[in-house]
């Protein structure tokens, strides 16, 4: 489903110019016909921050010199971001540009939002969960006048499932609907979240979401999509039942975390395809390239249970 660049991967920690361990699950969107990537970065005591590439084409990227963001030094943000702040995805909606990522504490994760026009400054806007929540992507357009976001909060009762949440201003959500959960012995069947946020095709929302299965050798994550509803996202048209994307490359199989592609970004072009990028083995960044009609097929042609 996804043909994978013939050089992957497209951006290691060797092509950052300030130490770090890491490049993966990068956030990519448009800007001024430039890629921008806000990319995540573990330093070297362990703790992550998030820098910026730019890029031309979409496969070759260069790295600002400096990091793109940082831990928030004070107030609210100071205290709940101590640990990190982690995997990004961005929209576009209402004439800027939101990201949110997840912000680490000794408090647990909780999702913060962001701002920006230009990438060069950027602004805190909410927090906007408690923890422990991960994995939160907004649509780029409203519902009924609301804005709506998947998520995934963790649950010993309906473990690491997707929900949808709405909200009159971003910073204030409830609605909230269980909407897809794993499936019992299936490549998802241990946790699911969202990945990149959802691109709208002319048959539905398409959803790349990731998801995990626990083997022997420790656990492998996989991508795949799923189908929303134009109108109402809260409605599952159809959950692919087959990964689109596994470990296979070394870079995917062998890093930072064993075994995994992580898609937090995927960009779709006039010409009817996507650039999808994700994180290979938590440790470099890669990108592939489907075509969006192909993904809508797979949901529906071969569609599993989304509850």
């Amino acid at each position: 489903m996804i043909e994978r660049y013939k050089n992957n991967p497209i951006l290691t920690k060797n092509d950052v110019p300030y130490p770090v361990a890491t490049v993966h699950n990068a956030a990519v969107v448009k800007y001024n016909n430039k890629y921008i990537m806000i990319f995540r970065s573990h330093k070297l005591n362990g703790r992550s921050i998030l820098g910026k590439a730019e890029s031309e084409d979409g496969f070759n990227f260069k790295v600002d010199n400096e990091p793109f963001m940082i831990p928030a030094t004070e107030g609210i943000f100071k205290e709940y971001e101590e640990y990190g702040v982690e995997d990004p995805r961005i929209i576009f909606l209402e004439g800027e540009y939101f990201i949110t990522y997840s912000a680490y504490s000794r408090h647990g994760v909780r999702v913060g939002l962001a701002k920006t026009k230009d990438f060069k400054s950027i602004e805190r806007f909410s927090l906007i969960t408690e923890a422990d929540y991960r994995n939160v992507v907004i649509f780029p357009e409203k519902f009924n006048g609301l804005y709506a976001r998947l998520d995934r909060p963790h649950s010993e009762i309906s473990p690491w499932s997707v929900w949808i949440s709405y909200s009159p201003d971003l910073k204030f959500w409830g609605e909230s609907k269980l909407i897809i959960k794993p499936m019992q012995y299936h490549w998802d069947e241990m946790k699911i979240g969202p990945g990149a946020p959802p691109i709208k095709t002319s048959r539905g929302w398409l959803n790349i979401y990731h998801g995990v299965f626990p083997t022997m050798d420790g656990c492998v994550y996989r991508l795949g999509v799923a189908l929303h509803d134009l109108e109402d996202p809260s409605r599952i048209i159809a959950v692919g039942d087959d990964w689109i994307l596994q470990p296979e490359e070394d870079y995917e199989i062998t890093g930072y975390v064993h075994n995994v592609v992580f898609s937090c970004g995927a960009v779709p072009e006039t010409d009817g395809t996507v650039k999808i990028y994700w994180g290979g083995a938590d440790k470099v960044m890669c990108v592939g390239t489907a075509i969006l009609e192909e993904l809508v097929d797979h949901c529906l042609n071969n569609p599993r249970k989304a509850l």
